[in-house]
């Protein structure tokens, strides 16, 4: 006989109301947070297989087309059967910092204004940063915006002697769940 769960499925949880998502019980929020998870992985790993699949199947003629139209990088179309192909290889450009620093000196020595030529940006390494001394970070504070990311929650089906040992355990629970 099988046995039927009462947690929802990835499915189902499509069609509930965020407040009866926010109802159930941890363990089911977090075998789902682990499903969810999984059928992430799985579709990005059959993505990439089909990414690989039509990079293996077209990189040659998308050279060719490159190579005709006089160039190494960007967009070229070509159809195949009732599809049409565009494959794009962008350029990635990167510039040695310290030889650009000389050539603004250089530009500046003879008269010129660098700042016609070259775009300046400056970075702070945040580990840096946090080793200053006081007077010095007090003076950067002014030029620092701090940003938080997209919040991560992992949750972690414990056994009962990891429930009983957590120093988290007796936490308050909120929206009627347990903590």
């Amino acid at each position: 006989m099988e046995t039927r769960s009462n947690r929802p499925t990835l499915d189902s949880l499509r069609q509930m109301p965020v407040g009866d998502v926010i109802a159930l019980p941890a363990e089911h929020l977090a075998l789902l947070q682990a499903d969810a998870r999984e059928a992430v992985d799985s579709a990005k790993r059959m993505q990439d297989w089909i990414e690989a699949a039509v990079a293996l199947r077209y990189e040659q003629r998308a050279i060719g087309a490159r190579a005709g139209a006089g160039k190494d990088t960007g967009t070229v179309r070509f159809q195949d059967g009732s599809v049409e192909v565009t494959a794009e290889l962008p350029k990635r450009v990167e510039w040695d910092q310290r030889r650009l620093a000389t050539l603004a000196e250089q530009i500046r020595a003879g008269g010129e204004d660098p700042g016609e030529y070259l775009e300046v940006s400056f970075k702070v390494s945040e580990r840096a940063y946090t080793t200053w001394p006081e007077r010095i970070r007090k003076a950067f504070e002014p030029a620092r915006t701090v940003r938080t990311g997209k919040p991560v929650y992992r949750l972690t089906i414990c056994n009962e002697r990891e429930l009983r040992d957590s120093r988290h355990a007796s936490a308050p629970a909120m929206f009627g769940g347990r903590g």
